[in-house]
C-alpha cells in the first residue's frame, strides 16, 4: 500500500468505530490515527533505506512484537495522562497499516511474504528491489496520484473515504491550518 491508502484505511477504521462508541472525530483524534497509519514505515524506511540500521523497510516497526509493545506502551502512556482517545486512535492506525500491508497477500496465498510479521522471530521475507534510499522514494514519487482515480473501485473508495471525512466535519484541517499559520496554539477543531 502507498501511504495515502494506509492513511484512507486507517481513518475509515477509526472513523468506523468512534461511531460504533458514539463519538466524533476531533482533530487530534484524527492526526493520531494518521501519525499509527504512518508509523511503521516512518521507523523502517529511513533506518533500513537510509541509514542501513535495519534489514528491510518492512522489519523492525512492521513486526507483531514489536507493534504488541509500542502499543502497550501508547495504551497505558494514553491512560495516564487522560489521553485514551488519542493512544486508542494511534494503535487503530497502527494496526490498520499491518493489516493493509497484509490483506493483499491472502487472496494470493503468498504466506511467505507475511514472514516480516514475526521478525525477529522468523527470517524476512527475500524483496525484489531494495535499493538505496534514492530509488525507493523516487518510486513512492513517480507513482501518480491519479492512479487513485484509474479504476472505478479506487475511484469508489476515494469517494467513500472523503465522504466519510467530510461526514466527521474534516476533523484535523482546521488545527492543521493554525498550525501553518504559525499558531504555538494547535488545539481541536
Amino acid at each position: 500500500m502507498w501511504p495515502w491508502t494506509h492513511l484512507a484505511f486507517g481513518y475509515l477504521l477509526v472513523s468506523l468505530l468512534w461511531r460504533l462508541r458514539s463519538h466524533r472525530v476531533d482533530g487530534a483524534v484524527a492526526v493520531a490515527a494518521a501519525l499509527g497509519t504512518q508509523f511503521p514505515d516512518l521507523v523502517d524506511k529511513p533506518l533500513a533505506w537510509g541509514l542501513g540500521v535495519l534489514p528491510a523497510g518492512r522489519s523492525l516497526a512492521h513486526s507483531l512484537v514489536t507493534a504488541v509493545t509500542v502499543s502497550a506502551v501508547v495504551l497505558a502512556v494514553g491512560a495516564r495522562g487522560d489521553r485514551h482517545d488519542l493512544a486508542l486512535a494511534f494503535v487503530v492506525g497502527y494496526g490498520s497499516h499491518l493489516a493493509g500491508d497484509i490483506i493483499p497477500k491472502l487472496p494470493i496465498d503468498d504466506f511467505d511474504s507475511l514472514t516480516f510479521l514475526l521478525w525477529p522471530l522468523l527470517p524476512l521475507p527475500e524483496y525484489e528491489g531494495a535499493e538505496p534510499v534514492v530509488a525507493n522514494v523516487s518510486e513512492v514519487l513517480a507513482a501518480p496520484t491519479a492512479s487513485l482515480l484509474s479504476s472505478p473501485g479506487r475511484l469508489a473508495l476515494v469517494a467513500l473515504v472523503v465522504a466519510v471525512w467530510w461526514a466527521d466535519g474534516f476533523p484535523g484541517v482546521a488545527g492543521v491550518g493554525r498550525y501553518l499559520a504559525g499558531d504555538a496554539k494547535v488545539g481541536p477543531d
